[in-house]
């Protein structure tokens, strides 16, 4: 089955987390400096903690409007590995002493502040708007399905754009590597969510 390679893959990530975790906190421990406010680290954890908390909420909220046991899945692992994710991330900028928040534009770390308007809650590319969640909570069935898969999508694309932004960017050797997990993972999720549209008689977005 398709999907088991990709849980698999989740699972690696999970097991990995705490790791990882451990790992920054060593550093912090270890006498370097941390990251500044205004770096690429920083940033990164702060966007992507964001970007993930709506992935979170659109994964939770599929659950609740099919009986599809592969799409329920998927949106299960893709929330849980999130959040997972978003709270290292959190963590991090707690052990630097940083704030979770920035008067910074999004994306500005990497040099694309205003790639989205912001307009109607989608704050960074990917992101869908509060006019889209509120459309996928009406949803039932097959078109809840096809209409979860196709923002997901989207929003994968906008992760692994940042992502990517971080992996070329961020100074901290492990958020690094979990950055580039993430543009692998996703690049697998969207393949699969790919082909789960197409059983559907649907497709992504352009």
């Amino acid at each position: 089955m398709r999907y088991a390679g990709v849980a698999v893959a989740v699972a690696g990530v999970l097991v990995a987390a705490g790791a990882i975790s451990y790992s920054v906190a060593e550093d912090g421990g270890s006498g370097v400096e941390p990251p500044a406010a205004g770096s690429a680290d920083a940033g990164f954890a702060r966007d992507m903690a964001v970007h993930h908390q709506q992935a979170v909420e659109m994964s939770y909220i599929v659950r609740d409007r099919t009986d599809d046991e592969d799409v329920r899945r998927l949106a299960y692992d893709i929330a849980q590995t999130q959040a997972n994710q978003r709270g290292m991330m959190l963590g991090w900028l707690d052990l630097w002493g940083l704030p979770k928040v920035s008067s910074d534009e999004p994306m500005s770390w990497m040099g694309m502040a205003g790639m989205a308007d912001g307009k109607d809650g989608a704050l960074m590319p990917g992101m869908a708007t509060n006019t889209e969640m509120k459309k996928l909570g009406t949803l039932n069935g097959k078109q809840a399905e096809i209409f979860y898969l196709q923002l997901m999508t989207d929003h994968h694309q906008g992760g692994i754009h940042m992502a990517q932004g971080c992996v070329d960017k961020c100074t901290v050797g492990v958020e690094k590597r979990l950055a580039q997990g993430m543009v692998d993972a996703q690049r697998s999720e969207i393949q699969l969510m790919t082909d789960m549209l197409k059983e559907r008689g649907a497709a992504p977005r352009p």
